[in-house]
């Protein structure tokens, strides 16, 4: 009987010149290395195939080679629609200078994209990115000049706005499991996430596109667990067996059982953070969490607060989650971000993001790195760098309440704590807190109308969103109001009348006592 498994060469060359490709993974979780790189070697020794549009979800690269970073080149690409570009410098070098066509769109719009292409629905629709870049009355998340075609629209449902996105068709999958059979079912055992594999594969077949799946090894028929498989084969059109050496689990491990499920691993305490201003600002925004509350932190300094969470003895009281879909455990870093050790539960990408978009996260605590008067935040483009929204624009949209952390000022700061008081050593050069952001992704405006609670914690103070924009609420011990907030923002905020100390407990060694008070509660 004829097999599904074929070489690398065989696999490639279902792929046309002007096809759509869609790729699936989040920094190096499931996404299909060894297929990229077999692509960009065919490309440069062939020419062939040409003028793709590729689309992709998540950030998916090392910051340097990796990932999406083999396909960045003028000619294998035509277009990119992708919802993070941090990651993939190349790529974002080619849309910057106008080499390509390039989108940025919100993750899970994208993700759940696929599931509307799959089933044929005319529009994905989505409140998550009203006010912002996406909105087409702001660019329509369009990166270049010449980036021309509409892919938003503004709708309206009962008087309320909307966006809806129209689909692309798609033409070719590339994905990547743990085990195959030669029929072409795909197990995800090993994998750290499963992502939007499933709608990925259904969107290509009902579009009578091809489905091509990199395994790390290939079982015979009926051998694979039905309850196992992620991808049927009947959405499989062949597969191909990845090298080991670029099949790793995510691109910051080759493999952790306690990312995958396999095992539980021993309970391992988080070396305690020293008192910096990543940790005055990690303690801060802890004190927004309350007893079974669903959180969700991005990466980089929001992952401070599940350290100090675990230093207070607290963090099982919580349910920590990605927007990848995992849920409990703790959330990995670096480029094994999304992925968590010891989680409790794993569910596909889209549905992760319904639960998110529906007001399923109680907290979610992201990175500030511009704000400007009207409490409008800018994670996404800074000048000639391309990062992207990612899952910030749903997530931020959506969560009860919002914490976004970051240091006040970038570039050099430096800090220390004694006797309880802040002192400045030397100021960053930087200024963070500026008169407009250079992109909104997220809008005060639209939150403050919402009704959506926002702070903006950093080491030396907190603002709230008000009804005109930033209001200063809390000061650290040791700081001037004037010389060290006012005197280094691009604009003068509101200031309470209540105006108050930030919490004692932040500036000093011992701990703050969460767990007694949460008992209490």
């Amino acid at each position: 009987m004829k097999t599904k498994l074929v070489s690398m060469e065989e696999a490639l060359g279902r792929i046309h010149d002007g096809d759509t490709v869609v790729v699936e993974g989040l920094c190096g979780a499931c996404f299909a290395e060894d297929l990229a790189i077999a692509l960009e070697k065919q490309f440069l020794e062939t020419g062939r195939p040409r003028g793709l549009t590729l689309i992709h979800s998540s950030g998916i690269g090392d910051g340097k080679d990796r990932g999406l970073n083999h396909l960045a080149h003028p000619g294998l690409l035509r277009r990119v629609i992708g919802g993070h570009w941090g990651l993939a410098p190349k790529m974002a070098k080619l849309a910057l200078d106008e080499a390509i066509e390039a989108y940025n769109l919100p993750q899970g719009v994208i993700a759940q994209m696929m599931r509307d292409i799959a089933a044929k629905k005319p529009r994905t629709l989505s409140r998550a990115g009203l006010g912002t870049f996406v909105d087409p009355r702001l660019g329509g998340g369009k990166l270049n000049s010449i980036t021309r075609e509409d892919l938003v629209e503004v709708v309206s449902f009962d008087g309320q706005e909307c966006l809806a996105f129209k689909p692309v068709p798609v033409n070719v999958a590339l994905l990547r499991g743990t085990t195959a059979d030669l029929d072409g079912n795909v197990t995800m055992e090993k994998e750290a996430l499963v992502l939007g594999v499933l709608s990925i594969a259904q969107a290509v077949k009902n579009a009578g596109g091809r489905v091509i799946v990199e395994v790390e090894r290939v079982a015979e028929r009926g051998s694979l667990k039905p309850k196992d498989v992620r991808i049927p084969g009947v959405l499989v059109d062949c597969v191909v067996i990845g090298r080991p050496q670029n099949h790793w689990q995510t691109f910051g491990s080759p493999y952790d059982p306690a990312l995958s499920g396999e095992l539980r691993a021993p309970a391992q305490s988080l070396a305690a953070m020293v008192l910096d201003d990543r940790k005055l600002i990690a303690r801060r925004a802890a004190l927004e969490l309350r007893p079974e509350t669903v959180v969700n932190l991005g990466i980089g300094m929001p992952e401070g607060v599940a350290s100090v969470a675990q230093e207070e003895g607290v963090l099982a009281e919580v349910c920590l989650t990605t927007e990848a879909g995992t849920f409990g455990g703790m959330p990995a870093g670096g480029l094994s971000f999304g992925a968590s050790s010891n989680l409790d539960a794993l569910v596909d990408q889209p549905a992760q993001f319904d639960f998110y978009d529906g007001g399923g996260l109680d907290v979610t605590v992201l990175g500030l790195a511009q704000a400007d008067r009207f409490g409008n935040l800018n994670v996404s483009k800074f000048g000639p760098k391309l990062a992207g929204c990612g899952g910030f624009i749903n997530i931020s949209y959506s969560a009860k309440k919002v914490v976004f952390v970051g240091t006040f000022t970038a570039g050099g700061l430096e800090v220390s704590v004694a006797d309880g008081r802040l002192r400045i050593l030397k100021e960053g050069i930087v200024a963070k807190f500026v008169e407009q952001v250079e992109q909104i992704t997220f809008s005060g405006k639209m939150a403050h109308a919402r009704g959506q609670p926002v702070l903006y914690v950093t080491e030396r103070c907190v603002f709230k969103l008000g009804r005109d924009g930033l209001e200063l609420i809390e000061v650290a011990p040791g700081i001037d109001v004037q010389k060290d907030i006012i005197g280094r923002m691009g604009f003068k905020p509101a200031i309470s009348s209540t105006l108050q100390p930030m919490d004692p407990r932040i500036f000093r060694e011992a701990v703050m006592g969460l767990r007694r008070a949460w008992a209490w509660a």
